[in-house]
């Protein structure tokens, strides 16, 4: 089936009201990426009544048969299709929502495609895999009215949500510094020869955006993070996270107007492309954004927590005090003595839990209500553009202008290209969604 013939059919489907669901139907679901974060998704999914895992797809067939047992063990039933070509599981008129758990470079291309076939979408941070298809992510949740939910667990995080009302309230004053910290401790991948394709791996499809090239096995399961072909490094990937708390605590609406970014991929001599050290500073009109990753041995900063291996979280930094928040609380400090004020510890083991932020998305499905998700593709594109343009300004090894409204770099040719990518047909983003 080619792209028109399936957007036609979607349409048709949409005007069908496939999603008109009723008060007591559940919401049928197919989870799309079976490993890790898919599985999650099928855990959180199965402990919610209002909604039923009716379909896996993953381009490797054992991961789909794995994915059968999990769900079965999860639900007492196991899906009702399984599928190992999106296309296909987005022509199946039973399905109302897909949960995208795939690699970067196929977030943008799945969620545009449900949206077009009337499936609303929770899709795996980061929102996109480059900064213009982000933008063509809302344009279709807007144009196809479809619930796009980003996977960002803080935004239903009850003691993160706490702590940024009180910075908006100005609990330290006038902020003119907020710092997110990712460092995660990343070992190195060594190095590996090019290789025969896994037997029932889809190969091609798992591609699907990016270039053909030989199926090596550093750059499949996990490690296609620290690819620019399907990963945005450390940057995009864990800290994303953090940079959408640095975003949201600043309670800025647009992107900034400047970007510098140093590092390098220091100490090891391996496989990966992208950095495990990176420096970035953005600029706005009246403060910045300062982002810091290591994947090497480090210390911490301030009162960030260290859970054995990695110190992962915010500081913010105002006129009368600053605050750190991380994953176990936050700390309020006052004064020219920088007293501690406030602190809260969340010690609940949900603290990081998938379930609340797709029991949101769940509800907004239902209210047919964007503003009733704590995470809308808005949101989660703009966090995902700063991931994006820190990694453009290391890549072009230059200080970067940026016009927020325009969404491109000022006067560099080299930079605006990276602003998208060389799509692999049949696997386009298009420009009109």
């Amino acid at each position: 089936m080619n792209r028109r013939t399936f957007i036609q059919s979607s349409t048709i489907a949409m005007a069908s009201g496939m999603t008109a669901l009723g008060a007591n139907d559940r919401i049928n679901v197919g989870v799309i990426g079976l490993r890790g974060r898919g599985r999650d998704h099928i855990t959180s999914y199965s402990q919610l009544p209002e909604a039923r895992v009716a379909a896996v797809c993953d381009i490797d067939q054992a991961q789909i048969e794995r994915a059968v047992q999990f769900t079965e063990q999860k639900t007492g039933a196991k899906p009702q299709n399984t599928y190992q070509d999106i296309r296909k599981l987005l022509e199946n008129k039973d399905i109302d929502a897909v949960s995208i758990a795939t690699c970067n470079h196929w977030h943008a291309l799945a969620a545009i495609w449900a949206c077009q076939a009337g499936k609303d979408v929770y899709v795996e941070k980061p929102a996109s895999h480059n900064i213009w298809e982000g933008r063509k992510m809302v344009e279709a949740a807007r144009k196809y009215k479809r619930m796009v939910q980003v996977g960002m667990q803080s935004r239903t995080t009850d003691h993160k949500i706490r702590a940024m009302q009180m910075l908006h309230d100005g609990v330290i004053g006038k902020i003119y510094l907020a710092k997110g910290l990712c460092y995660k401790r990343r070992k190195s991948i060594g190095r590996q020869p090019d290789g025969p394709v896994p037997a029932g791996v889809d190969y091609n499809t798992w591609l699907g955006p990016a270039a053909m090239r030989p199926f090596n096995p550093n750059r499949f399961h996990y490690n296609w993070h620290w690819f620019w072909d399907t990963g945005n490094g450390d940057i995009g990937n864990q800290g994303v996270h953090e940079m959408d708390i640095a975003r949201w605590g600043l309670n800025k609406k647009s992107l900034p107007t400047s970007v510098s970014s140093e590092g390098g991929k220091f100490i090891y001599d391996d496989d990966q492309e992208t950095p495990n050290t990176l420096l970035t500073t953005f600029k706005y009109d009246d403060c910045e954004l300062v982002f810091e990753v290591r994947g090497l041995i480090t210390g911490g900063e301030s009162s960030i927590a260290y859970d054995g291996s990695n110190f992962i979280g915010n500081l913010f930094y105002g006129s009368d005090g600053w605050m750190s928040v991380d994953l176990d609380g936050f700390q309020i400090y006052k004064g020219e003595d920088r007293k501690l004020v406030k602190q809260e510890k969340y010690t609940e083991p949900e603290s990081w839990a998938t379930t609340p932020h797709v029991k949101n998305f769940l509800k907004a499905v239902r209210s047919r209500k964007h503003e009733d998700l704590t995470c809308d593709i808005e949101d989660g594109f703009k966090a995902a553009a700063l991931c994006h343009m820190a990694n453009i300004s290391y890549r072009t090894g230059r200080k970067l202008r940026f016009d927020p409204q325009a969404e491109r770099f000022i006067d560099d040719a080299e930079a605006n290209s990276h602003l998208s990518r060389k799509y692999r047909e049949p696997f386009v983003v298009p420009d009109k969604v």
